[in-house]
């Protein structure tokens, strides 16, 4: 039996339509303190974690968790032998655990990035810089969110 114009166009519709629909993957909807870690370790991998070199500078209490003013600085001479690297900033309760990964060479002048961020709910804060000399340096800080983020009320 021959195939009609209209069940051709038919056929043809529902392919484009299947072929149009996303692919959706489920992740969690918040981080867990393993997916903080691993985070962590895809960017320092095996080194050791030294405590101390890094100032977080973020309010300890928030009202709003939509934009939270963090200051990260690294105490460096920034010189071509002692410098920072990079310095990352991880969460350990939004949906993203990475916050973010901030560059610097010999002739950034200093260490320091100033942002805001968003926070889903009361939460810890890391921060880890990269030293030049191949050695990792973190500090923590622990954030009370009272209005969380990164997230929409179901209706």
């Amino acid at each position: 039996m021959p195939t009609t114009r209209r069940q051709f166009l038919s056929l043809a519709g529902g392919v484009t339509v299947a072929g149009t629909i996303p692919i959706v993957t489920l992740r969690p909807i918040e981080a867990t303190p393993a997916m903080l870690n691993t985070a962590i370790r895809n960017v320092v991998g095996e080194a050791q974690i030294h405590t101390g070199r890094v100032k977080l500078d973020i309010p300890p209490l928030v009202e709003n968790g939509n934009t939270v003013p963090m200051t990260v600085s690294v105490a460096s001479p920034m010189t071509a032998d002692d410098h920072v690297k990079s310095i990352h900033v991880f969460n350990e309760k939004n949906p993203q655990p990475n916050i973010g990964n901030f560059y610097f060479g010999p002739s950034s002048g200093r260490a320091q990035v100033s942002t805001r961020i968003r926070l889903a709910d009361t939460q810890k804060i890391v921060a880890i810089a990269h030293l030049s000399d191949d050695t990792f340096w973190q500090v923590a800080a622990d954030v009370v969110v009272t209005l969380a983020a990164c997230t929409e009320e179901m209706n």
